[in-house]
């Protein structure tokens, strides 16, 4: 098993102070909460590029659709809100 690399990374004292409480309060140091956080935004950066990139492959399998098309789309979808 590979061991932890640590990074560090300068945070202003209002940034820190926030850290540590929330740490605190889930009973984590702040040194957990910070690694917790970054795998979370690193999953959730990984899941938004798969997102896109279906999107891309579906516009280049498929052909995507004008301006014009998706304006007439979004006021048809707004007019049927204001009809019910």
């Amino acid at each position: 098993m590979n061991a932890p690399v640590s990074i560090n990374a300068p945070l202003d004292p209002a940034t820190l102070a926030i850290v540590e409480e929330l740490a605190r309060s889930r009973g984590i140091t702040g040194e957990e909460f910070a690694a917790d956080a970054i795998r979370k935004v690193a999953e959730h950066d990984i899941e938004l590029r798969a997102f896109i990139q279906e999107g891309i492959d579906s516009i280049e399998r498929d052909g995507g659709i004008s301006q014009e098309d998706m304006e007439a789309w979004f006021e048809e979808r707004v007019a049927a809100r204001k009809r019910r």
